[in-house]
């Protein structure tokens, strides 16, 4: 293929034009976020929110508490602190808000490789996307990483021109990783600068490589991401499948921290960086291995030296010599001494101890020999027959104390072992992170705790296709929140070395986000407790109570409205509570996981609408158990208002509050009914 040229300008002005190139070029790629009037005004309401919301929750602990029914009263303050952290991530996620310029023009002479990831979506649809790819501008190499292997889709690509990768045979029998194992084993057979990342159902732009190569031009930049579009969605939006306010504002405040994230496809990422990734993290979890083995060494050699007695001199300083080359290892390992050598040393003196033994061994062998041909010698005399010999032998020889060389052979052996060829995985380097069932935060997160910088770039370059059924949106939401809390919990960003402080806050307000579920049980409980007891879970609502908390309420919905304006982000927050089934499974399922190392397997979204006989009632039970409370208390509450038994003003707060939680959850009959394009009976996928 042809490659792009850049036209060189020599005529009169051409210095000022570069110039004036260059300098948009630096502004385009700088980390600084430019501060702008309405990002003034923007952090003067996050400032606001902040104050009035902390103001409201520490008044709540302190002042408000109904102690006498703890059980509702605690349970609510703890979800409204939650509510409250939740909202100041989210105003220090804006605080840098950052919308970038147009960037540079993409680096002349890059080479990319473009992968299609699949599994067992339909032919017809990997091709189309595999099709668009080709026609992509900028020159490359197209890639469809088939981790089905079916051979009707390696012929139809081949007779197209696109090439296949399947897996190896070297992952025969080894742990797959689902989607990051696919891309590792591509990683590993090609060999682009870049590497453009597209799942099965979106087709890129054109102009995709054109847009986003440039941000490249900055040496420390591992990682564009392009928003996630979909095409196949009602003007309603039934399942909240688009995300404005994530695709947009967030990603662009992340973006400001220098922490967008990398979102599984439409991004661009370096090959470097990934490499470099993967080689940090086999040296990584080697170190890990070591200093696994040195705490075990430990341990045995100190139930070694317990079971010397004070006459054994020469083998307890044997053992001491040992232990003190293991804790020199485990300090060196902490200084950051290369690996390598602090292995080398520390089993040349293991050696050394072991030969020390083993000559001990020696001279108290030849002086076991003597004593047993002694003896022999006497049990001659007496006549005794070869029986009572090995009997006197070994009696006498059960008492002495041997040395304690088996300990120092088995540490010597433990160092050894260690599997620096990582047997276990088809291969050493794994640049995608394996940790979870969605391999993206986890892998930025790591790049960004290495140093490097990354990209979002708000423009529209791929279309895609949501979920067009209640069952698959569950399905793949589920599979977003088991991989982004199985990363909280394996690799907590909170504690991560190499981020700053503003990235580990970014990570985790996405990973705190999928704790709502617990919250939101307690926010529909509360309206049913009161209307149908009678218990506040404050002490009085007090104009004290509506002071603090109606404006904090007001001016962080303004806050929120300010920054999503112009989007529709009104089923987003819908299905933030709307789905707490779905983020509590999430974290009970990740901690069975993590914890207690129950499977967790990685479901593929399906691409086609599933058939269906009836509508998924199933699917969404406990979200109707708790419509019908609602509407039961709210019923309940009206009628002891009415004959006097619930005051007025408690009545209509909590009749306001059902309101509000049935107006959210009203989204999933929507979910329910919802029936997708209609589909032929032939078209529907048996």
């Amino acid at each position: 293929m042809s490659r792009h040229r850049r036209t060189v300008w020599t005529g009169p002005g051409a210095s000022s034009a570069r110039e004036l190139a260059d300098r948009e070029t630096v502004a385009a790629l700088s980390p600084r976020v430019p501060l702008t009037p309405g990002l003034v005004g923007l952090r003067v309401l996050v400032v606001l929110t902040a104050v009035l919301g902390l103001n409201y929750v520490v008044w709540r602990w302190l002042e408000s508490i109904n102690w006498s029914a703890w059980w509702i009263a605690v349970p609510l303050v703890v979800a409204e602190t939650y509510s409250l952290v939740d909202s100041l991530l989210f105003g220090l996620t804006m605080w840098r808000l950052r919308r970038r310029r147009r960037p540079p023009p993409p680096p002349e002479g890059a080479t990319v490789d473009v992968f299609i990831t699949t599994y067992n979506e339909p032919l017809d649809l990997v091709m189309a996307t595999a099709e668009a790819a080709q026609q992509i501008r900028y020159p490359h190499r197209t890639w469809i990483l088939d981790d089905g292997a079916r051979p009707e889709l390696q012929e139809r690509a081949e007779a197209a021109g696109i090439g296949v990768i399947t897996r190896s045979v070297e992952w025969a029998g080894r742990q797959r990783h689902a989607k990051a194992g696919n891309l590792n084993n591509a990683l590993m057979t090609t060999d682009g600068e870049f590497v453009l990342i597209l799942d099965a159902d979106q087709v890129p732009d054109p102009a995709i490589l054109d847009r986003t190569l440039g941000y490249f031009r900055d040496p420390q930049t591992a990682l564009v991401q392009t928003p996630q579009v979909f095409v196949n969605v009602p003007e309603d939006d039934p399942f909240g499948s688009q995300a404005p306010l994530f695709y947009g504002p967030i990603q662009q405040g992340k973006d400001g921290w220098n922490a967008a994230f990398f979102c599984g496809s439409n991004a661009v990422l370096r090959r470097e960086a990934l490499m470099q990734l993967g080689v940090s993290r086999y040296v990584t979890e080697v170190e890990l291995a070591v200093t696994r083995t040195l705490r075990t060494a430990d341990r045995v050699l100190a139930r070694a030296r317990r079971g010397l007695d004070p006459s054994q001199t020469e083998a307890r300083a044997a053992l001491d010599a040992v232990a003190g080359a293991v804790a020199r290892s485990r300090a060196d390992l902490r200084a950051g001494a290369a690996l390598a050598d602090v292995t080398y040393r520390f089993q040349q003196q293991v050696d050394a101890a072991a030969r020390r033994l083993v000559d001990a061994d020696v001279t108290a062998l030849e002086s076991d020999l003597a004593e047993i041909a002694a003896l022999s010698s006497e049990l001659d005399a007496e006549e005794a027959g070869p029986a009572e010999l090995d009997r006197a032998a070994l009696a006498r020889l059960a008492h002495r104390d041997w040395s304690p060389l088996g300990a120092v052979e088995t540490v010597r052996a433990l160092v050894r072992a260690i599997d620096v060829d990582r047997d276990d995985e088809a291969q050493p380097l794994m640049p995608m992170a394996t940790i979870s069932v969605t391999e993206d935060m986890a892998t930025c997160m790591r790049l960004h705790a290495l140093g490097w910088r990354t990209v979002y770039h708000h423009e529209t370059l791929a279309l895609g296709l949501a979920p067009e059924d209640l069952g698959t949106m569950l399905t793949q939401r589920l599979r977003w929140a088991q991989g982004t809390v199985q990363v909280m919990l394996r690799e907590n960003p909170l504690v991560q070395r190499g981020l700053t402080p503003a990235q580990r806050l970014m990570y985790w307000a996405t990973m705190w986000s999928y704790l709502s579920g617990f919250a939101a049980v307690v926010y529909f409980a509360a309206p049913v407790v009161f209307l149908v007891s009678g218990i506040l879970p404050v002490q009085a609502l007090s104009a004290d109570f509506f002071l603090r908390l109606v404006p904090f309420l007001a001016v962080n919905q303004l806050l929120f409205y300010l920054i999503g304006r112009g989007k529709r982000s009104w089923r987003g927050q819908q299905y933030s509570l709307a789905l707490f089934p779905v983020w509590i499974r999430s974290v009970t399922s990740a901690v069975a996981n993590v914890v207690f190392g129950r499977s967790l397997a990685f479901a593929v979204t399906p691409k086609e609408r599933q058939a269906q006989t009836r509508r998924p009632w199933h699917l969404v039970r406990p979200q109707l158990v708790v419509m019908a409370l609602l509407v039961v208390a709210a019923v309940v509450g009206t009628v002891r208002m009415a004959t006097g038994q619930a005051s007025a003003l408690g009545t209509a707060v909590n009749l306001v509050w059902v309101a509000f939680d049935l107006a959210v959850l009203s989204v999933i009959i929507k979910a329910v009914r919802h029936r997708g394009p209609q589909v032929e009976p032939a078209e529907v996928p048996a």
